[in-house]
């Protein structure tokens, strides 16, 4: 009985129970919503509080997606599924284990050392201040250099102007100045120096050059330490055609002879041999070399003899020649004619030594040179070949002409052919610029004719005399 009544109270309970839940659904219209919320929520309560929190997944959660406004203003969800990577454990694997070589150690830290302020230092700028000092250098020694050859060109003026004045009218005339009296040498370069003389008898005039030392060059001086020159004077003197013979004649040193029988058109045609100079009662350091013998023998007299055993240290040489042409030309410049040449005497004269204050005294040394100049030129006025000498010095240049002719007939045949074609062009141009058809026809059977007889093969005629 009492196991009736229980079980009749507890289906009573929970009719009632069912009945009340009934009536706030009814009474409620999101109660059902209401109730899978509260059991979401609690289930997910729950599995966050068994769940640890993880940071980075977190941060990946928030940038799952990405939402932009483009210009029409829609709003675009963008998930960064390419971004699934970095959740993946095996993608990095190992990385975790890999640990810095140098451990927790303190980085090194490298400090440049800055160099000390250049006026401390000088030894870091040597290569700057070498070529300062070079340059320095160099100007000093141009100043200086340029001062020196100007004075000992002014100091040799000044010591040969009365000897000058009293054989030559004029001294010094460039032809540019008008006032004669203040006329002094012409620069031609810092080493170079000309002075021009004319009005005397037998001769056009004379050109003197010194050709001093390039002092003003520090390069130059260098070199000069290694291979010595010295300052030199070169006298040439322009002869009237009348005035002198027909001869060639050279007295030089053994060194500057070797250069002069190659280099000089005039003795490598006519006395390329060169003979010792004890021969001719001269000194050893010389070497003769003359086309006539006879010519040779007069100018070498007493007078020239004792001027060069004395100063034979300060002539380089003296040429003579009536077939002076300069240098000697290349076989292949295509010459036609004979080159120019002039009757001239040559003389080189080595400047002694300059010392400071004695240097009027060392150009006192080549006044007896210059004397023994203008004595060449009176003797050279007055001297006559013989007959026998004349017809050998005419000979030896009809036989340099004749092999000249020879050597360039081709050149003169083929300048002779291209005048001759150069003339008929002209006249064929003459007769065609006329309104003449008569006389331009006249002129092309002319020139056929002279195109067939060209063409046609040369006969050579026999005279056969009649019995």
């Amino acid at each position: 009985m009492k196991f009736f009544l229980v079980l009749s109270l507890l289906l009573f309970s929970s009719s009632f129970i069912k009945g009340e839940n009934y009536a706030d659904l009814s009474d409620n219209e999101f109660a059902e919503f209401e109730e899978f919320d509260s059991d979401e929520f609690t289930i997910n309560e729950r599995d966050e509080k068994e769940k640890p929190i993880n940071i980075k997944e977190n941060h990946l959660q928030d940038e799952e997606a990405f939402v932009s406004d483009d210009e029409e203003g829609e709003v675009i969800i963008e998930d960064d599924s390419e971004f699934e990577h970095f959740q993946d454990t095996e993608e990095f694997e190992g990385f975790a284990d890999t640990k810095d070589e140098r451990g927790d150690s303190v980085p090194k830290i490298t400090i440049t050392t800055v160099p000390v302020h250049f006026r401390a230092n000088w030894d870091s700028y040597w290569l700057e201040i070498l070529m300062i000092t070079g340059l320095v250098v160099y100007f000093l020694n141009f100043a200086a250099g340029k001062s020196k050859n100007t004075k000992i060109a002014n100091a040799w003026y000044q010591t040969h102007k009365t000897l000058l004045e009293d054989n030559f009218c004029l001294v010094g005339d460039d032809g540019v100045s008008e006032n004669s009296d203040n006329i002094n040498m012409l620069k031609e370069s810092e080493n170079i120096f000309t002075l021009w003389c004319s009005g005397r008898t037998c001769c056009e005039g004379m050109l003197v050059e010194l050709k001093l030392i390039k002092r003003q060059d520090l390069v130059a001086i260098i070199a000069g330490m290694m291979r010595p020159t010295a300052d030199q004077i070169h006298v040439k003197v322009i002869m009237n055609k009348e005035d002198m013979d027909t001869f060639v004649f050279c007295i030089a040193s053994k060194k500057t002879a070797a250069h002069l029988s190659k280099e000089m058109n005039d003795l490598s045609i006519y006395s390329p041999e060169r003979k010792p100079g004890e021969k001719f009662n001269i000194p050893s350091t010389f070497n003769v070399m003359g086309e006539i013998a006879e010519a040779t023998s007069a100018l070498l007299d007493s007078k020239i003899t004792a001027v060069l055993n004395k100063y034979s240290d300060l002539v380089d040489y003296i040429h003579f020649s009536d077939q002076y042409s300069g240098v000697k030309q290349p076989d292949d410049n295509g010459a036609i004619k004979l080159p120019d040449t002039q009757k001239v005497l040559l003389f080189g004269f080595n400047i002694p030594k300059v010392k400071g204050a004695h240097l009027n005294e060392s150009m006192e040394q080549l006044k007896p040179l210059f004397i023994m100049i203008f004595y060449c030129i009176e003797k050279i006025k007055r001297y006559r070949l013989s007959k026998e000498g004349k017809n050998k010095a005419d000979k030896n240049r009809q036989r340099v002409e004749e092999a000249f002719l020879k050597s360039t007939h081709a050149a003169r045949a083929e300048a002779a052919a291209a005048r001759r074609e150069e003339k008929r062009r002209l006249e064929k141009e003459k007769v065609m610029a006329e309104d003449d058809p008569e006389k331009q026809r006249r002129w092309e059977e002319k020139e056929q004719k002279r195109q067939a007889k060209k063409r046609a093969p040369k006969m050579k005629q026999l005279k056969v005399k009649a019995l």
